[in-house]
Formats: C-alpha cells, structure tokens, sequence
C-alpha cells in the first residue's frame, strides 16, 4: 500500500508540475538557508580556532604587573632589573612545572624594515625566538633547514625568511635565496644575516595585506634569540613570555598555578610588582558561544521560511482536495476507507516537504561552499544537521498535510460524487 501511495502522489503532483514546484519553494528557500547557516557558522568557527590556535590557544601568557598598594594606589617605583624574569628564573618554572608544559615561548621583537638590493624591496618584521616560539608559529620550511641548536645557543647570524620576501628580492627562487644575506639597519646600527631557511607564509587576513598591494605585505623574518637580545644590547630579561601547556592540561587551571607559584616564589616580598597569567581558553569559549548564537538566530529565520512552505504546502493541499472530490467520493464508493483517503494525501504531502528537502540540502550545501570559499574558510553542515532537515521536512509533511487529508477522509461520498 506504502508504494502505491508514493505512486499515486508522484502522479498527481506530476499532473501541476508548476504548482507542484511553486510549492516545494518555500520548502527548498528554508531547507537552503540553514544548511547554509549551519556551513558558514562551522567556517566561522574553524576559522576562529585556526586563528586562535596561531595566536596560542594553548598558551599562558605570563606578564608583570604592577601591584596594588593596601590604600588602592600603585607604586610609581620604575621597574628595576630585578623585577623582571631572568634566564635562570626560566629555567627553574620549566623544572617546577616540568611534564605539565611543553615549552617556554620567548620572542623578541626588533621591529619593520625595508630590505633592498637597490632594483627590489621586501618589508619585514624582525623578531628573535626560542625553538618553542618558532615552533608556535607552525611555519611550514619549504627550502633549506630550521634554526638549529647551535643557532640557538650561540646566536648565530641566521635569518629564515618568508617566500614573500624571496618573491620579492629573488624572484621567487628559493634555492637562490638560500646563502644569501639580509641586510637591514636597526636605528642607526647595520646588521647581515645569512638566509638558511625560507617558510611558507601563511596570509591569516583572507587575502588583503592592509589595503595594501602583494608586493608591499611585510612578512615575518626569524632569528634566534640570542642574537636579537643581543642586539638590542638588553641582559636576557624579559617583561613577559608564553608557556605552552602539555597535551592534557587545561590552560587555566595552568594558568593559575603558574600565577600562584611564581608571585609566591619571585615577587614574594616584591614591593611595587607581581605577576599575572593569563589563558585565552575563556576567550575562545565565549566566542564560540557568540558565534552559535548568532547561528543559532539565522537559523530561526531559516526556520520562519520553513513555516511559510509549510503553509504554502497546507493551501495547496486544500485545493488539490478541492479539484478531486469526485476523484475522491469515486475511491469510497468503491470501497476505499477514511484511513486510506487520509494516507494517501499526507503521502502527497510528505513528497512534496521530502523533495523540497532534498532540493534544499543539495542548495544550501552548494551555496554554503560557495560563501566559505568567499570569506576564505572551510566548513561544512553536520550530517546529524542534514539528517535533522531531512526528517523536519517529512515531519512538515505529516503534520502540514494532515487537515487537508482529514478533511478529505471524513467527505460524504454521496455528496462528492455529486461534486462539480
């Protein structure tokens, strides 16, 4: 009986194709924009954590701050070289919390210059790492090697480079660029350093450098640390620094025992600074909740233009019921009952929400590519999402078509027949 419903509806939808199609619209414009919502609030998520994740969503960043006095005011002592963290105090977090963080992150900035061979230029930001800072910033070496450890501990004059700046200064030819030296001028000091390593860069702004063309982006150029600290003629003290937590540790309760520990052991009895860890854990989540919300509101009015199909589906049922009342008084004389009427027309009805449905996955689908390949991101709609709009829609059909078929069950066929 199952299938001979299905035939009987696809013939009768089949015989008012335009009507048919008009109605399985609003199905398919709401089907199509929640799968759509539900893509781009994936991408929109993913491209959050990916550009958390650059910044360090497993990291606690650690700073000094100033300590307030027990009137509520703040020292105004200036900072002595004491009151910042040493190498050696380093050293001792990284043996008090060993097992529970995979490194500390330390960096140095020695700020933009222009590179030129006097026919090209490439602009780059300078900046001295550790092997857990350059390892955070997950550049992907696509010539020559990484900084090694005797760059590291000696402060070797190794520069790696970005394949923008080989673009730029070796037209693009990175095996070229391996060897040869940057020269730059930091205030009013000269400095060379010899390229060992070019990275991939990664454009984290969906294509646009500041408004700027290709040509002028500034990428990141790395050295080892030693050296810059060096060159900034500074004693291996840091104002702040980011400990990356193990795989397995939650970052804020890290976090929180990194605080504790370190203003119980180094700023004890420190009289105008403390410390202040910081994990961007909380952040994360609540932007995730920011973001649901919103896909969560679009979803609602994806939902709105479900709810006029449906109406539109409950119409036209009507007047189906309406233009086939003999067809209908004939079937009960011949002895076809309420319960089959009734089955029949919310069969039209299920087909109707159930293709619509289908229809709209396909759409949504499709332009929810479409709109993550625009905004640069990845995302796709759950399957439990499309499951979920498959059945809505077949719900839709029950619940949408079952008045109209009620109301066909329940015709006298006496009187049907009579119909004109």
């Amino acid at each position: 009986m199952f299938v001979e419903n299905i035939k009987l509806a696809l013939t009768a939808l089949a015989a008012n194709k335009m009507r048919t199609l008009l109605t399985m619209l609003g199905i398919i414009i709401g089907i199509a924009s929640v799968i759509a919502i539900m893509t781009v609030g994936d991408a929109m998520n993913n491209s959050m954590l990916d550009s958390m994740g650059d910044m360090g969503i497993n990291n606690v960043s650690v700073f000094i701050s100033e300590k307030m006095q027990e009137d509520g005011s703040y020292s105004d002592r200036k900072m002595k070289d004491s009151d910042y963290f040493d190498v050696d105090f380093i050293e001792s977090l990284k043996e008090k919390f060993k097992g529970k963080i995979e490194g500390v992150s330390l960096k140095q900035e020695l700020g933009s210059v222009k590179v030129t061979d006097k026919k090209n230029y490439a602009n780059i930001n300078l900046k001295g790492v550790n092997r857990t800072a350059f390892k955070q910033t997950k550049a992907k070496i696509i010539a020559g090697r990484n900084l090694n450890s005797d760059d590291y501990v000696n402060g070797n004059s190794v520069v790696i480079v970005s394949d923008r700046y080989v673009n730029n200064i070796f037209d693009g030819d990175a095996e070229k660029a391996l060897g040869q030296n940057v020269e730059v001028v930091l205030g009013s000091n000269y400095y060379s350093y010899v390229i060992v390593g070019v990275y991939e860069y990664q454009d984290r702004a969906g294509g646009f450098s500041a408004g700027g063309s290709q040509k002028d982006l500034e990428t990141e150029a790395y050295i080892p640390i030693v050296k810059a600290m060096h060159q900034k003629r500074e004693n291996q003290h840091f104002s702040d620094f980011d400990v990356v937590a193990a795989s397995g540790q939650d970052p804020d309760e890290l976090s929180t025992k990194l605080q504790e520990w370190i203003n119980s052991s180094k700023y004890k009895d420190n009289d105008a600074y403390e410390s202040y860890c910081y994990s961007m854990k909380a952040d994360v989540e609540q932007m995730k909740g920011m973001v649901s919300m919103l896909q969560y509101a679009f979803m609602g009015v994806g939902a709105i233009s479900l709810l006029v199909g449906g109406i539109g589906v409950m119409n036209i049922m009507i007047v189906s019921i309406t233009e086939r009342t003999r067809e209908i008084g004939t079937r009960k004389a011949l002895g076809a009952t309420n319960g089959y009427i009734r089955l029949q027309f919310i069969t039209e009805a299920v087909v109707v929400c159930a293709a619509g449905g289908i229809v709209g996955i396909l759409l949504g689908m499709g332009l929810g590519a479409v709109i993550t390949k625009v905004i640069h991101s990845h995302g796709m709609a759950s399957p439990l999402g499309i499951l979920c709009c498959v059945a809505f829609s077949m719900v839709f059909g029950v619940f949408f078509g079952y008045y109209p078929a009620n109301k066909a069950a329940k015709l006298n066929p006496i009187e049907a027949l009579r119909y004109e």
